[in-house]
């Protein structure tokens, strides 16, 4: 049995639908909508891994907040690259976070692994959130 209770399950987690042109035209509205799901789900995950990395939960810069919004504005390549690197980030969260629950329900210590997995989100969103703001690399 795993001394680290958790609450959330990935049972029922299905991927959101890829992006793309809402069929009654509003697609900036379905874009930005679309993108601030994906975002808050891909940080709900991130929340879940600090819980079984046992660190704190991380406040939200308003910045990261409002940052989907921002993203949906860009058109060409800018905004694809984040629309596919927020979705690719959702895979890799998603599928490390399955691999956790099942080490923790086994009685495995989930922290090294746990706390790897939340070095790679902070890298990876960093570098999405640097196709927006490319100063924010320099930091």
């Amino acid at each position: 049995m795993s001394a680290i209770n958790h609450e959330f399950d990935l049972a029922g987690a299905t991927m959101l639908p890829p992006l793309g042109a809402a069929p009654d035209g509003g697609a900036d509205t379905a874009r930005a909508e679309l993108l601030a799901a994906r975002w808050e789900a891909v940080h709900a995950a991130a929340d879940a891994v600090a819980e079984l990395a046992q660190l704190g939960h991380e406040s939200f810069d308003p910045a990261i907040a409002q940052f989907p919004a921002r993203a949906s504005q860009l058109a060409g390549w800018r905004g694809e690259e984040i629309a596919t690197g927020i979705e690719d980030l959702g895979y890799v969260m998603q599928t490390g976070l399955r691999a956790l629950i099942v080490a923790a329900g086994t009685g495995a210590d989930t922290t090294p692994a746990a706390l790897t997995l939340w070095r790679e989100f902070h890298g990876a969103r960093a570098a999405i959130l640097a196709v927006l703001e490319p100063e924010r690399l320099a930091a």
